[in-house]
């Protein structure tokens, strides 16, 4: 399942470990979730419902004046890449790769859209996970109960009995993000990729919505730059039997 912000401290009493948000002093933060947005300054650059906060991280979500101690099965989020890996090996497992989430998301069905078959979420009758409902982003009508994280397993799992395969959080992969195709603009954009050491993270999140983000679907990937941790980021873990 999602790393919960209960495991996750586990890791962090045990072995000390600074996430790199810590180190950087700060993290994007979706600007509707601070609690007081309206007051806010305009965000320089970027995406206007994102907001850079200081002293965000795991422990920390929406900064200094907010805490996990409500949300401990919640998932953990700020978490980079490299946040990621290492809970894992702590853990004793690794991230699976793109092929392995994607082939665990299926459950088992031979080409569902979604971790749970072909039927398309609503606004308004089905939400069988975690994910945006209204006119994004100044519309949440919170249909499935949850405007930011839901706790891990509020939603049916799948067909393998996984838990959170599509929204609430993106997850990491071990996989470099490249694009498949040998176009000029492919080539460019795997470049631009390598770079910046983008790696492949899926899912989607509690920000997704057909009319947006349309990544909760299991073949749906996303390019995130490996050092890059926001508060709708986390992971979960793969073990080789």
């Amino acid at each position: 399942m999602t790393v919960t912000n209960a495991r996750f401290a586990a890791f962090v009493v045990a072995s000390g470990y600074v996430t790199e948000a810590e180190r950087f002093g700060w993290a994007p933060v979706f600007r509707p979730l601070m609690a007081q947005p309206e007051s806010l300054p305009p965000s320089q650059g970027g995406l206007p419902w994102w907001f850079p906060c200081e002293g965000a991280y795991w422990a920390r979500p929406e900064g200094d004046e907010s805490d996990v101690t409500d949300r401990m099965d919640h998932p953990a989020v700020h978490l980079s890449w490299a946040d990621a890996c290492a809970f894992a090996e702590w853990a004793g497992g690794r991230l699976p790769s793109e092929a392995e989430w994607e082939h665990a998301a299926r459950g088992g069905l031979e080409d569902p859209r979604f971790p749970w078959g072909m039927r398309e979420p609503d606004d308004t009758e089905f939400q069988p996970a975690n994910i945006w409902q209204g006119r994004f982003p100044h519309h949440n009508s919170c249909a499935d109960g949850w405007f930011g994280t839901a706790p891990v397993g509020s939603f049916p799992a799948n067909g393998s009995g996984l838990f959170d395969m599509a929204g609430n959080v993106w997850e990491w992969t071990s996989t470099p993000f490249q694009v498949r195709s040998n176009t000029r603009a492919a080539r460019q954009r795997n470049e631009e990729a390598r770079r910046s050491n983008q790696k492949v993270a899926k899912g989607g999140s509690f920000l997704c919505h057909a009319s947006y983000c349309y990544r909760y679907r299991i073949a749906a990937r996303s390019g995130i730059v490996a050092d890059s941790g926001t508060s709708n980021t986390g992971c979960r873990v793969a073990y080789t039997l």
